[in-house]
Parts: C-alpha cells; sequence; structure tokens
C-alpha cells in the first residue's frame, strides 16, 4: 500500500469527523450489544454512494439515492438488526424520520442525512427504540470504533481502517477512513454490505463519484461468500475537504494518488469481508491471468471464487483442482483449453490443458492454509483480474438455518 496505514485507525481518523454508537434495542439481547450509529462531519461533504443492483432495494437506499443527487451530505445514520426492506410505504417513512430526528439533534437538514439499515429482511423499525436511541448517541472523534461494532450482524470482528497519503510535494497530506460490515449474503455487484468512507481531502463531486465506483468495482465486486445479493448494499463516501489540499480533480496525479489509496482502503475491507464470511476457515484468493478483456478476468475469478464445489473442497483441503477449471469453464470466458495453466500457490497442476503429476501431501498443506492462492493462467491476452471468497462449511448452513429462530 502507497499510503501509510493508521495504526489503531478508524472512519474518525480524517479530520472533523465524529461517531457514536448505543444499543437501542433493535437486535435481541444475545447480540452484539449495539444496533444504532451516527457519523458526522462538523462542516458540509461532498458525497457519493455505490448501492445493491438488486431489483428489491430497501427504504434506506431509495432515500439515499434521492438524498445524493445533489452530491452533498454531512452525517449518516445506520441501524443493524432490521433491514427495513419489503416495508411498504411504512419503511420509507421510517427511514424518513431516522433522518429527520438525526438532522435535528446535529442542526441539518433531513436530505443532509443519508440512512442505511442491515439484518432481517420483511419487518418494520421499532421506531420508539430509534427515537430513543438517536437521543441518546453521543458522538466524538473516538467513536469510529463503536460505529464499526454497531454496524455488524453475523460478523465476528469490525472491519475498520485508516490511512494517510502524501499527494505530493508541497501538497498537503489527507486522511481516509473506512468501516464495512458484511458475512453473508455476499456476491459481487454490490451485495451483502454497508461500507462508509470518510475523508478530509478536498475532492471535485464528478471525480469523487468516478473513483468509488471504479474502487467499488475493483474491491467489494469482487468478492464472494454464498452467490446471494440484498437489498441494502451500500458504498457511501463523504469528504469534507478539511485537509486544505486544492480540490482533486480527474486526470490530474495528485487524483490518482488518492484514488489508489482509497481502493486500498476499500480492498482490505473487502478482504476483511471475503475473510469474515459465515462460517468461514479460509480465505480464497482466485486470479485470472492472460484474459482477453478486464471484464472476462472479473468475471471468470468471480465465478470460480463463488463456485460452490471449489469452495467445498478447499474447506476439505481436497485437491480436487477438476472443479476449478469446470467452474472457468461454465463462465463464458474465452478460453483455449491447450494454453490453460493452472497453480495452487506456486504449485503447477495443470499445464497447457493437460495434468501434471504434483504431490498430494504439499497440495494439501497450502490448502490447509488460512489463506489460499489459486492461479489460472489463460495465455490469451493481457487482462487479470484478482477475486476473493471463503471456504463452505456446516457452521454456514447452521447460521443460515437458525437466522430467525
Amino acid at each position: 500500500m502507497s499510503a501509510k496505514v493508521i495504526h489503531g485507525g478508524t472512519i474518525t481518523s480524517p479530520q472533523g469527523f465524529i461517531a457514536g454508537a448505543t444499543y437501542a434495542g433493535i437486535k435481541s439481547k444475545g447480540d452484539n450489544l449495539l444496533d444504532l450509529g451516527i457519523l458526522c462531519s462538523e462542516t458540509p461533504c461532498v458525497s457519493a454512494g455505490v448501492f445493491t443492483t438488486n431489483k428489491i432495494k430497501a427504504a434506506s437506499v431509495l432515500l439515499c439515492q434521492r438524498n445524493l443527487k445533489g452530491s452533498q451530505a454531512q452525517a449518516i445514520v445506520v441501524n443493524s438488526g432490521c433491514a427495513n426492506a419489503c416495508t411498504g410505504h411504512q419503511g420509507m417513512a421510517d427511514a424518513e424520520e431516522m433522518a429527520a430526528l438525526t438532522a435535528r439533534n446535529l442542526g441539518l437538514l433531513p436530505e443532509e442525512v443519508l440512512v442505511a439499515s442491515t439484518g432481517v429482511i420483511g419487518k418494520q423499525l421499532p421506531m420508539k427504540q430509534i427515537r430513543d436511541g438517536i437521543e441518546s448517541i453521543v458522538l466524538s472523534s473516538e467513536g469510529g470504533h463503536t460505529l464499526a461494532k454497531a454496524i455488524t450482524t453475523t460478523d465476528t470482528f469490525p472491519k475498520e481502517i485508516a490511512v494517510k497519503v502524501n499527494l505530493g510535494q508541497n501538497e498537503s497530506e489527507i486522511t481516509i477512513g473506512g468501516i464495512a460490515k458484511g458475512a453473508g449474503m455476499i456476491h459481487p455487484d454490490m451485495a451483502t454490505l454497508l461500507c462508509f468512507l470518510a475523508t478530509d481531502a478536498a475532492v471535485s463531486p464528478a471525480f469523487l463519484k468516478k473513483a468509488l465506483q471504479r474502487a467499488v468495482d475493483a474491491s467489494f465486486n469482487m468478492i464472494t461468500v454464498d452467490g446471494d445479493t440484498s437489498p441494502n448494499d451500500s458504498a457511501i463516501i463523504l469528504a469534507n475537504g478539511l485537509a486544505g489540499n486544492k480540490v482533486l480533480k480527474s486526470g490530474s496525479p495528485r487524483a490518482e494518488v488518492f484514488e489508489g489509496a482509497l481502493t486500498e482502503v476499500c480492498l482490505f475491507l473487502a478482504k476483511s469481508i471475503a475473510r469474515d464470511g459465515e462460517g468461514a476457515t479460509k480465505l480464497i484468493q482466485i486470479t485470472v491471468e492472460g484474459a482477453l478483456t478486464m471484464a472476462q478476468a472479473r468475471s471468470g475469478a468471480r465465478i470460480v471464487a463463488g463456485s460452490s464445489l471449489v469452495k467445498s473442497a478447499i474447506h476439505g483441503s481436497d485437491p480436487n483442482w477438476g472443479r476449478i477449471i469446470a467452474a472457468l469453464g461454465r463462465s463464458g470466458v474465452d478460453m483455449e483449453e491447450t494454453k490453460v495453466d493452472l497453480y495452487l500457490d506456486s504449485l503447477c497442476l495443470m499445464k497447457e490443458g493437460r495434468p501434471l503429476h504434483f504431490d498430494k501431501a504439499q497440495a494439501k498443506s497450502i490448502l490447509d492454509r488460512a489463506g489460499v492462492p489459486i492461479r489460472i493462467c489463460l495465455n490469451l491476452g493481457d487482462a487479470t483480474a484478482t477475486a476473493w471468497g471463503c471456504d463452505l462449511s456446516e457452521e454456514y448452513v447452521t447460521i443460515n438455518s437458525e437466522y430467525t429462530t
């Protein structure tokens, strides 16, 4: 990473951001006892968002898309434990009330507040608890850590990071912080996760929107846990400009440095989500090299990473590499079997479409690792892409067979 990682950094590490969280009673008492939080900038922000591609969209997503039309926001209020999806007109009214209550407490306009929700679909928000909870939240520059915990559902650990970035000679140092949640219903094209990013960089609205989309495409859209997508997925960035740098615009070397750091932050959070997949014991990394186009490289890597047979084999440390090639073959990626090479880390399993004799004990030792790297060389072009996923365990079935019981 070209940027410098801040030890103990979080979303409130950039200048001018404060956050806080509370237990409002949305989750059951057996869950992580934080379920409602707020992030706020001390000054107005340029903002952008990328949202779920699911045709079913939660009320929070619809509200954010509406409020972000002007590319400005100053706060985010988020709850976990209830998705507020498939809740009709009442669900939208509740999301709007969350924004209005937060705005009133912070001295903002309702349209300056974004809303996010995650949890069980088809349940109405408990608005009395939320009203009381919003009133009780205390914001501070140290509150990013509690906010990172409050947004989790089946996650086993909070995901957070912050980096400092030097934009160049005679330029201000800027900071980017982020938090994310996600462990199940994770599949490429923004599903299912929440990611909030904050920066004190001054950034033009047009560039921020493009930079966020490209960062999401390279990170959150390249992870998969179970092939399911959510109505609630949201990645939102707020940029308040307090670092005092010259406004970043597309095409400048300074903007490229910023986008590179933003992508690294998103990659860290995305890989943390894949590593924390429900019931997961291993992080799987699938790299497709030598594809004709980037789109094909990405598609091939994502299909293999999402294959239930591949995930099951890796869970059992079974070097049954035919499942990897079979998954690639159904991906629609242009390939010639006689040119394909397959590697498990540095161990070559197939060369030019022919199986090689390999040490199964060595293969098993690689598959026993917490991180399993697989590389597929198509040898047709120059495009390369990497996707991340996790193994498929019995625990995944247990978690999702008892989710609401």
